[in-house]
């Protein structure tokens, strides 16, 4: 009787022993799933980052493109109507000068 007694305590007590090793293996492959995923986690982010640095230059570059073309349009405009205001002076001071000099002034 206590021969079988001892018998089934050493078997509970391998059991128990079994049973710790599977969990430590289990909490182990936990971890190691645990880090992977932190891994392609942060592999994941750095690139979603990278996506969208990339997006935000590109439509800074988008911005500056208009506003270089709406600045180039601004100076032509004043361009074109300094040159027309400069010949309407011009041809006002010819006549001024022409009247001055025909004494029709």
């Amino acid at each position: 009787m206590v021969d079988e007694t001892l018998k089934r305590l050493l078997d509970a007590e391998t059991e128990a022993e079994q049973a710790v090793a599977r969990a430590d293996e289990e909490r182990q492959s936990i971890i190691e799933q645990a880090k992977h995923d932190v891994r392609a986690a942060e592999q994941q982010h750095t690139e979603h980052i990278t996506q969208i640095r990339a997006s935000l230059l590109e439509q800074a570059e988008q911005r500056a493109q208009q506003t270089i073309a709406a600045m180039q349009r601004n100076y032509a405009e004043r361009a074109l109507a300094l040159r027309v205001s400069a010949e309407q002076q011009e041809q006002q001071a010819l006549a001024e000068a022409i009247a001055l000099l025909t004494g029709h002034g």
